[in-house]
Formats: structure tokens, C-alpha cells, sequence
């Protein structure tokens, strides 16, 4: 019958047992026009971030 050569330690029982799951980012809606965008980023949509224009569309 298989038995363990050594006990399992409370580390690498404790890592096996986690519910750590994946979350989707924050998103905010754009100032000027209202694309959700990722929290301080650019907006693809509108080239606008913090209500000044960055990226020329």
C-alpha cells in the first residue's frame, strides 16, 4: 500500500487548500465619452485620460 515517505507540512497542505480566484480589473466609465476603460489608463475610444486629449484619433 502507498504510504507518504514524509508528513506533509502545513505550508504545502495550506497551499493546496486555497479558493484564490481570478477578478476581472476595475473599470471606470470614460469623462468625455462614457467607453469603459480600465482605472488610469487611456481611452482607446477617445484618446482622452484625466479629461485632457493624449492620443490624436
Amino acid at each position: 500500500m502507498a504510504v507518504p515517505k514524509r508528513r506533509t507540512s502545513k505550508k504545502v497542505k495550506n497551499q493546496r487548500r486555497t479558493h484564490k480566484k481570478l477578478h476581472a480589473p476595475g473599470f471606470v466609465a470614460c469623462q468625455n465619452c462614457g467607453e469603459f476603460v480600465k482605472s488610469h489608463h487611456v481611452c482607446k475610444n477617445c484618446g482622452q485620460y484625466n479629461g485632457k486629449q493624449v492620443v490624436e484619433q
